[in-house]
């Protein structure tokens, strides 16, 4: 049997989820009558609510002979872990780009890491029905970004193929429209080579993934390098420090991927995309072998985090009443369990053992982490966001650098430009490609972005489009300044009031409605001036036989800021955190009480003046 492994790498909502629900439709892999929701290959409940891929997965079709394998993976940056581990097992990539957009920095991320393993692209340029789309620029634009990026011969001679995912139609040439992905089809069995296949050597495969199973626990996915594996063969799973022997396992069950399903196959030789069952301490980048001849794979090589947060154990008042995990060892226990599939994540223990450093690629990579656990029912509390410095060649301190693209209509772009100048961000391209949007690429320092994204949407009135990537590591850019405004803390314990609430809403932004449970120290609002101020939002009204025309009047409020993972992470400061519970997203200071924090200010005042 013939056999294509391909991996589908493009920016964010570019249309790679939606390409793969057609070619698995238009491939047979559903019955007629079967009724199959859509973007079927994000499965993740996350993945569905945000519209994004998060998680990396595996499918194939079946196209006149040919099983071609697909693995789509993410788009967002924050996820680039999860595309580094899946391009080993494929010889083949369609790179999609939106015929409007063009290449986006994921795009340029993606592609270079592509390139760099000698993976073969095809060029999709998707969208092509989309309004305002320009396929022959966005052509021009791929060639140049892969002259860009050092593309050898044959991958600058990759084929082109012009589609629209959302209708499920491809044409190697805009003048002969398709009616269907038959030319798609055609181009991966002609261009993809075939994965190197020696089965008659001894068995050897590298783990690129893991899945887990409630009733047979880790299964190891990969694709087989060399040889064929049997069930009940035994096995030796290589360590990655080779001080240690090797540990010898028994293969109980092998699975194939056919449509969105895993079929159960007696063997598997080659090429073939497998997952195996049985293996005792599977993880990612581990190498399985002939027991006979151990001998290793090359491992999976991740780049770096670099943006921290601490995750601690809730110690608000309100702590075990919402959560059904709250304890430190459980907490402790899920952490190190999510660097099982996660790679891209570091956890490290600190010297308080209620307290761990998480450190990931993005505040969006650790707010998923986190979204993710409360809703499985943990609780717990997170602190500001910090980059990760390193130091340089010569002592110099080093921080992360992100290269961030902004598409602003016109009007937009004095308000944006004049907000990223403080935040230390170097333009290093601006073009106006005539479609009412303007393009700026610019270098700016990873903890400049902190806060950034609701400001921009702000300052847009919606309209902006930013994404960013990891650039590099550069010189430290210098203090920056930090929230313009301060908070309203709340000094009682209790519900919150309507009165009380009205009083403050007139020189504040509510983060709390009325009804709402509040303690000593929890902030309760955006103060309209620097500084914080300590407020009682659980005040109610004085009763009077008295009355007046005012005294009966109606209190109408303005519905409070709805708070999310994202945009906490983005504004709490230093002396802040997030408490995090499956009901609730709070904001808290660090020290609850108000004296606490007086004595904290004076000291921290005395100590400036003695420096």
């Amino acid at each position: 049997m013939e056999i294509r492994n391909i991996a589908i790498i493009a920016h964010v909502d570019h249309g790679k989820t939606t390409l793969v629900d057609k070619m698995l439709r238009q491939a047979g892999a559903f019955r007629e009558n079967q009724i199959v929701m859509e973007r079927v290959m994000d499965s993740n409940p996350l993945e569905r609510e945000r519209g994004i891929t998060i998680l990396a997965k595996n499918t194939s079709v079946r196209w006149r002979g040919v099983k071609i394998n697909i693995v789509d993976t993410p788009g967002h940056a924050d996820f680039g872990g999860e595309v580094e581990r899946i391009l080993r097992m494929v010889t083949g990539v369609l790179l999609v780009v939106d015929a409007f957009d063009g290449p986006m920095p994921q795009t340029r991320f993606v592609l270079r890491k592509a390139l760099a393993l000698g993976r073969t692209p095809i060029v999709v340029i998707n969208k092509i029905d989309r309004p305002g789309a320009d396929p022959l620029r966005v052509h021009d634009e791929v060639l140049g970004l892969l002259i860009e990026l050092e593309a050898d011969e044959a991958q600058l001679n990759a084929p082109v193929v012009y589609a629209s995912a959302r209708l499920g139609t491809a044409s190697m040439s805009l003048d002969e429209p398709s009616p269907d992905l038959t030319p798609l089809y055609q181009t991966i069995v002609a261009h993809v080579p075939p994965p190197a296949s020696d089965a008659a050597g001894p068995f050897q495969m590298l783990i690129s993934t893991i899945d887990h199973s409630p009733y047979l626990g880790r299964l190891g996915i990969g694709r087989i390098e060399r040889g064929t594996v049997t069930v009940g063969d035994q096995v030796a799973l290589l360590p990655i420090e080779m001080t240690r022997p090797a540990d010898r396992s028994r293969v109980t069950k092998l699975y194939a991927f056919e449509g969105l399903d895993r079929v159960e196959i007696p063997s598997a030789s080659a090429g073939e995309i497998v997952a195996l069952t049985g293996l005792e301490g599977v993880e990612i980048g581990l190498t399985v072998t002939d027991v006979e001849n151990p001998e290793r794979l090359a491992g999976i090589a991740v780049e770096e985090p670099t943006i921290s947060v601490d995750f601690m154990v809730n110690d608000s008042p309100f702590s075990g009443k919402e959560g059904k995990f709250v304890t430190s060892r459980q907490l402790r226990e899920r952490l190190y369990r999510e660097l099982e599939r996660n790679v891209a994540l570091r956890v490290e223990d600190t010297d308080s053992t209620d307290t761990w450093s998480v450190s990931g690629r993005g505040e969006l990579h650790l707010s998923i982490l986190m979204e993710t656990m409360r809703r499985e029912g943990y609780e717990f509390q997170v602190s500001r966001p910090r980059v990760i410095t390193r130091e340089g060649p010569e002592g110099e301190r080093l921080e992360p650098y992100e290269e961030l693209a902004i598409d602003v209509p016109e009007e937009y772009l004095g308000a944006v430009i004049e907000k990223l100048g403080p935040r230390r961000a170097e333009m290093l391209e601006m073009k106006n490609p005539g479609q009412g949007l303007v393009r700026m690429l610019y270098k700016i320092p990873a903890r400049g972005l902190f806060g950034y994204r609701s400001e921009f949407m702000t300052d847009t009135r919606g309209t902006g489009i930013i994404h960013h990537r990891f650039l590099e590591y550069g010189p430290w850019a210098g203090p920056l300044s930090g929230r313009k405004r301060g908070t309203f803390v709340s000094m009682e314990n209790g519900i919150a009031v309507a009165f009380a609430l009205f009083n403050l809403s007139e020189r504040s932004t509510l983060f709390v409605a009325p009804g709402t449970l509040v303690y000593d120290g929890m902030i309760v609002g955006e103060n309209s001036r620097p500084g914080d101020m300590d407020v009682n939002p659980t005040r109610e009204k004085k009763l009077t036989n008295m009355r007046t025309t005012s005294s009966d009047e109606n209190i109408q409020l303005e519905p409070p800021r709805e708070l999310t993972l994202e945009s906490a992470l983005e504004y709490i400061e230093e002396d802040e955190l997030i408490e995090i519970t499956p009901a609730s997203i709070r904001l808290r200071k660090r020290m609850l009480k108000a004296n606490d924090r007086k004595r904290l200010s004076r000291e921290a005042k005395r100590e400036r003046a003695s420096l």
